[in-house]
């Protein structure tokens, strides 16, 4: 593989969780529950929960950062999968992005990036 997209994977993974605030409540534990008396935020916003994810290839489970995160009024619940330019997936990874914008094969070395935010309903992101 390309030296120079190996080194760009960790940069994009890296901006993706600083940008999702995971570090902040990062948790390695396989099942997070998380429980929240009022569902409302602000101004009548809705608080949505959505699944996260850092790593996670194809035919296997979620190799890093799993785990639930909620999304402020500020966020939506994404997720960016990685493919190959014949198509074929290469990573998925998904959690809570502020300022998120559906986007569709944003071209990156060999490899094609898209994003699908949602707020729709707690843990949307687990069907896009």
């Amino acid at each position: 593989m390309d030296r120079s997209l190996m080194l760009g994977l960790p940069i994009l993974l890296c901006c993706f969780t600083v940008l999702s605030g995971s570090l902040l409540h990062r948790d390695d534990t396989d099942n997070e529950i998380i429980v929240q008396e009022d569902n409302y935020y602000g101004q009548g916003l809705q608080i949505i929960q959505c699944r996260m994810c850092h790593l996670q290839f194809p035919g296997e489970k979620c190799s890093r950062g799993r785990g639930i995160c909620t999304a402020t009024s500020q966020e939506a619940c994404t997720v960016g999968r990685i493919f190959r330019k014949d198509g074929t997936p290469w990573l998925t990874f998904m959690g809570c992005l502020k300022n998120c914008a559906t986007v569709k094969n944003i071209n990156w070395g060999v490899y094609l990036v898209n994003f699908n935010c949602c707020r729709g309903y707690d843990l949307c992101n687990e069907m896009l």
